[in-house]
């Protein structure tokens, strides 16, 4: 018996030290989930909260939430607002694009929301047609050569659903107020959530993704955005396209109209204006305006289609067309994506593909650092994605501008001349237009040949202004031209150094 009472007495004690044990190891874990200061990298961050805080769930947002939670980050998503959102902007996908959200995993987001296959440019120009198909035979594009159109609103939703469906993403509606700075590093961001209580989440890296009219841009960058057109458009309904699967762009005065399949019954109208131009929308100008300006430049076999929208009532809308250079931030902690970040001219509708070559090159970066609080090593991968990045967008944002230049109609002899010139070489067929429809599909986004081509549109142009003998005034004309655009800086030698230097290293990532 007492042999017996030992061994109970001895088992009691050696399970008491083991319960004392591991009651003390989760107060310790406990303990480290709320401390503040970390010790290897000397910042102070907390534990046991998300990885990343994104702001603004729309496309750049929905996407890279998705993109890290993969990778195994924790991410909290605040969006002002989780309704779909209606707006007629980012409705056209580049092929480049759809490569680059295959990439990420995420091109089923493209399915289900009556999205529409586009395999041309058809273009018009004072009674004349050129179709220009995105190149099928190019060796250095391993994807569909087709872009989409669609919805925006849909594709959108279709992202967020795909994000909130990891378990490590927490999607949360939400308006933020500010970002919370200690010492030039952002720690995270006071907000008011849906209830309307004001509060704040922390996290060691927080990405500003929250559009073209962001309010928390400036806290981190200087740079302001140009307004340099309006863009006009409605839908009409119930109609298809003869040519649904063109983009039809109409070289009109002043400047371009658009015409697409936006879904299977609906058909995107839009056209480009300046600023002192606008007629009103609610005096009945607008529709005066279209109807009576607009509508007799349109082929005749687009027009009824252009016109059913207008005399049905559908609802004009108005946008700005904005230019912001992309800055890097001199805080810690933080990284604006999107259109807060950079924006050009939307005419080559190529950003969300810029967008999504953004992520999946920072996504790329940070996979190696298994720890994001240490603020120096993110800030050196963030000072990298900034030179990596250049090379794509350096060459849309560029050829956004000379694109968006040749389709505004004009009086000035060099500017017109280089619209035809542009309208004649993609016309013309062959390694020209097939190689200029890549770089706008985002195929072959490559500065080099983005000078290329750019270089042969305006010699034609050049070719045109002195013809049939050259004379004082048209040699001053052709001069112009390579200021105009900008050819002179994109063709000096120490550009196109960095730009090949820089690709190189893109590509390697």
């Amino acid at each position: 018996m007492d042999m017996y009472l030992t061994h109970v007495c001895l088992w009691t004690t050696l399970l008491s030290v083991v319960v004392t044990w591991a009651i003390s190891h989760v107060s310790n874990r406990r303990k480290k989930t709320t401390k503040l200061t970390d010790t290897t990298a000397g910042q102070e961050i907390r534990y046991g909260g998300p990885d990343v805080i994104i702001v603004g769930a729309g496309v750049g947002g929905s996407a890279l939430a998705y993109a890290l939670a993969k990778d195994g980050r924790r991410v909290h998503v605040i969006e002002r607002d989780m309704t779909e959102p209606v707006r007629m902007m980012g409705e056209f996908m580049q092929p480049g694009g759809r490569l680059m959200l295959a990439k990420l995993g995420l091109q089923d987001c493209l399915e289900e929301i009556d999205a529409q296959k586009s395999t041309c440019l058809s273009l018009y120009k004072d009674g004349k047609k050129a179709v220009v198909p995105f190149p099928v035979k190019d060796n250095n594009f391993p994807y569909e050569p087709t872009g989409r159109t669609f919805h925006n609103g849909r594709f959108v939703q279709r992202l967020r659903q795909k994000a909130s469906s990891l378990p490590n993403v927490r999607l949360e509606e939400g308006t933020v107020k500010s970002l919370i700075e200690e010492k030039g590093v952002i720690k995270g961001v006071t907000y008011k959530n849906s209830s309307g209580e004001e509060t704040t989440a922390f996290a060691p890296l927080t990405v500003v993704c929250d559009g073209c009219f962001s309010n928390l841009r400036r806290s981190l960058n200087n740079n302001d955005a140009e307004v340099m057109s309006y863009q006009v458009g409605y839908i009409s309904k119930n109609c298809q396209l003869e040519e649904p699967e063109y983009l039809h762009l109409v070289m009109a005065k002043p400047s371009f109209t658009m015409m697409y399949q936006l879904s299977s019954t609906e058909v995107r109208c839009g056209l480009e204006l300046f600023p002192g131009q606008i007629p009103s929308i609610a005096n009945g100008d607008m529709t005066n305006f279209l109807r009576n300006t607009m509508a007799p430049q349109v082929p005749p076999k687009l027009r009824k289609i252009f016109l059913k929208g207008i005399d049905e009532g559908a609802q004009i809308k108005v946008m700005p067309t904005k230019r912001m250079a992309a800055t890097l931030s001199d805080k810690k902690g933080a990284i604006v994506l999107g259109d807060a970040f950079n924006m050009r001219h939307p005419s080559i509708a190529s950003g969300m593909m810029v967008l999504l070559s953004d992520i999946l090159i920072l996504r790329r970066l940070l996979q190696p650092l298994e720890y994001l609080g240490d603020t120096n090593k993110v800030s050196e991968v963030i000072k990298s994605f900034y030179v990596i990045r250049k090379p794509m967008s350096a060459t849309v944002n560029t050829l956004g501008t000379a694109f968006s230049q040749v389709l505004i109609a004009s009086t000035d002899k060099a500017k017109e001349a280089m619209r035809q010139g542009c309208y004649d070489y993609l016309s013309s067929g062959g390694f020209g237009a097939s190689g200029l429809m890549a770089l706008l599909g985002g195929m072959n986004p490559r500065p080099l040949s983005l000078i290329y081509h750019l270089f042969v549109v305006t010699l034609s142009a050049t070719v045109q202004l002195l013809s049939p003998f050259p004379s004082p005034l048209g040699i001053w004309h052709s001069l112009r031209l390579f200021g105009a655009e900008g050819i002179s800086q994109m063709l000096f030698p120490a550009y196109a150094a960095v730009y090949r230097k820089t690709y190189m290293t893109a590509t390697t990532i």
